[in-house]
């Protein structure tokens, strides 16, 4: 018996779409479960083909597939959709094998409290950070996102430290994405990033003050395991008129990357109790 081929690689370039082992009806099911918000409960067949910019027909063939499976539930006299608890269960069977969230959350919670904001982990996906833990402190009202939350990755404090930090080819690759996606955008967000480069490199933070949302500012760092495995992002955030100035740049942001080599050497002691 001759000898088994081997898989060919997983491509990293963007360009999957035009591989052969590209399933595109299995992109779209998932894209078109990507269209509900946290803040969404119900959302119309209209609705969806507007978020997802597919064909009706080819919307409400998902629709029917994705209710038939089981993680969309169908209220019929309305015509409207919503996700299902399954759903939910993916999630947390991922975020139950995230053993890095479990770790990392006695920290996070102490610098909520230190800092009187919110302090987030997220990993990323394509062109946006997803949440992965989530504290708060108790002290003042802060963002009211959490874990799931989904952010850009170019315009948020997180987004932008795991951006700079990662490797250069990989980097200059979502640099193209985000440049296609952002379009007239594009010049001004590349000096800015050019910037935040310089400030991450310098510093160690990077910091956004009312860029994202005029009313919220931030610092993030990269959190880089150094074993191969996703590179994260650590951010405090919360509301302009208390991050901001000296407090932002001078406290909030190196305790920031205090709090990620805490992470970093508590995720290597847990692996190597194990």
């Amino acid at each position: 018996m001759g000898r088994r081929r081997a898989a060919a690689p997983l491509r990293k370039t963007g360009d999957a779409t035009t591989d052969p082992r590209y399933v595109t009806a299995l992109a779209r099911g998932i894209e078109l479960l990507r269209a509900f918000k946290p803040q969404d409960r119900w959302l119309s067949h209209g609705e969806i083909v507007r978020r997802t910019a597919l064909p009706r027909a080819t919307v409400s063939r998902l629709t029917f597939t994705l209710t038939a499976l089981g993680y969309l539930q169908h209220r019929d006299e309305a015509g409207e959709y919503a996700l299902s608890p399954a759903v939910l269960g993916l999630g947390f069977a991922m975020l139950g094998n995230f053993d890095i969230a479990r770790i990392a959350r006695p920290t996070l919670q102490a610098l909520a409290d230190r800092c009187k904001a919110a302090v987030s982990l997220g990993a990323r996906h394509n062109l946006e950070m997803i949440y992965v833990a989530h504290c708060r402190s108790t002290a003042r009202l802060i963002l009211g996102l959490d874990v799931g939350a989904r952010l850009p990755l170019a315009r948020t404090a997180m987004g932008r430290a795991v951006l700079c930090a990662t490797p250069t080819i990989e980097r200059e690759l979502l640099l193209e994405g985000i440049a296609s996606a952002e379009g007239d955008g594009w010049p001004p967000l590349s000096r800015r990033l050019t910037e935040v480069q310089a400030q991450l490199d310098a510093r160690g933070f990077v910091t956004t003050e009312g860029e994202w949302d005029p009313a919220i500012s931030a610092a993030a760092v990269p959190v880089n395991l150094g074993d191969g495995r996703t590179l994260l992002g650590l951010s405090v955030g919360g509301a302009s008129t208390w991050l901001n100035g000296t407090f932002l740049h001078d406290e909030v942001g190196p305790l920031l990357v205090s709090a990620a080599a805490e992470i970093v050497a508590a995720i290597h002691a847990a692996a190597w109790k194990n």
